[in-house]
């Protein structure tokens, strides 16, 4: 592959086939690291090095729960909409479409009523 940078390493992440099942089971409502681990039958370690490369890839969006005993957990969620990759006379070239996140959205619709 001729492109490089972030976009491009988004194609090397979502081959893993723990990534992918991280997506797809975070892209409808935010999942702990423990729901993600049966989902992906696999140890909570594994997840969790799954989970700190989507985030830095920004696949994946972090947000704070509290359980009934008063203990805080992450829960994740995913950002990825889609992925594209075109091959042209340069080779070959990523883009990484990504949704917004709810804050971000009541920023957006706020700052349009002003």
């Amino acid at each position: 592959m001729s492109e490089s940078g972030p976009d491009a390493d988004v194609v090397d992440l979502v081959s893993d086939d723990y990534a992918r099942t991280i997506l797809e089971a975070t892209r409808d409502e935010a999942r702990s690291v423990d729901a993600l681990s049966e989902a992906c039958d696999a140890d909570p370690s594994t997840v969790y090095r799954r989970v700190d490369r989507l985030e830095a890839a920004d696949l994946l969006e972090t947000e704070q729960r509290l359980d009934p005993d008063g203990h805080h957990y992450k829960a994740y969620r995913a950002t990825l909409d889609a992925v594209h990759v075109d091959l042209g006379e340069d080779g070959f070239t990523v883009e990484v479409e990504r949704t917004e996140s709810p804050a971000d959205t009541f920023t957006r619709l706020y700052e349009g009523f002003k």
